[in-house]
Parts: C-alpha cells; sequence; structure tokens
C-alpha cells in the first residue's frame, strides 16, 4: 500500500516575539505493508531530518493531521490530495481537504488555540517532539 502521512509543525512557540515561532505542514510518503510500519518509517524520516537539516531545529512539536492509504497510484485521472482555502488574515483559521470530491467528506477546519493545532474540534495529539 501507498501511505501519505500530513503533518503541522510549530517550532520555538515560546518564543516572545513572533518572527522568531514558526509553522508550517508538510507529508511524506512510502510504500508499505500497512499502516504501522509507515507510521514508523515517517518518525524514522522526521528523526533524521532533525539530525541533518535545520528543518526542525530548536524545540519542535509535530503533530499527524491525517493519514491517506492508496492501492495504487492513480492512472488516468488525477486525483486530488489536498486542498486549502484561507480567509483572509494568516492568523485566520483554514478550511483544508483531505482528497476532496465526491468519494469522501474529509474537511476540517484547522485553528491554533494556545498553540496546539485544533482539528475537527480537538485537540490534534503530539506526533513527537524535539527538545533543544
Amino acid at each position: 500500500m501507498i501511505y501519505i502521512g500530513k503533518f503541522l509543525h510549530a517550532t520555538s512557540q515560546q518564543k516572545k516575539e513572533e518572527s522568531e515561532r514558526r509553522h508550517g505542514e508538510f507529508n511524506l510518503i512510502i510504500e508499505a505493508e500497512d499502516q504501522d510500519s509507515a507510521v514508523d518509517k515517517f518518525k524514522e524520516r522526521i528523526v533524521e531530518f532533525r539530525k541533518t537539516s535545520d528543518l526542525f531545529e530548536g524545540e519542535c512539536s509535530i503533530y499527524m493531521v491525517h493519514l491517506l492509504e492508496l492501492n495504487e497510484f492513480p492512472k488516468g485521472r488525477a486525483k486530488m490530495l489536498y486542498y486549502k482555502s484561507i480567509a483572509g488574515d494568516p492568523v485566520m483559521p483554514y478550511i483544508s481537504c483531505s482528497t476532496p470530491s465526491g468519494e469522501t467528506e474529509g474537511c476540517r477546519i484547522v485553528n491554533w488555540m494556545e498553540r496546539i493545532p485544533e482539528l475537527d474540534g480537538h485537540d490534534a495529539h503530539l506526533f513527537i517532539q524535539f527538545k533543544p
């Protein structure tokens, strides 16, 4: 199976100056036998990024937003995997959809309350955290 993980990251959120804090999102993709194997490989890769790059420097929290499972890559017709619509200011909540189409109703509102992402009205669960 093919697995695509979508993640949010929050770096240096303890800093007083907003310009010193960072947050964003990233995707990882892997072919694996099952979901647990894919998640383990995602964790390994994130730890590798931490050791070999500046992507997740300092104090960093990472949240897995969702995990997509595909039998095969789409052929003949492109499949939309991610759509994001932002209203006005960057501090405003946004609507994010995974595979938005008639095939799924995967839309959610993502909001940052006390610097913890909120997905579908619930605090996101920490996936991995790094301390300096």
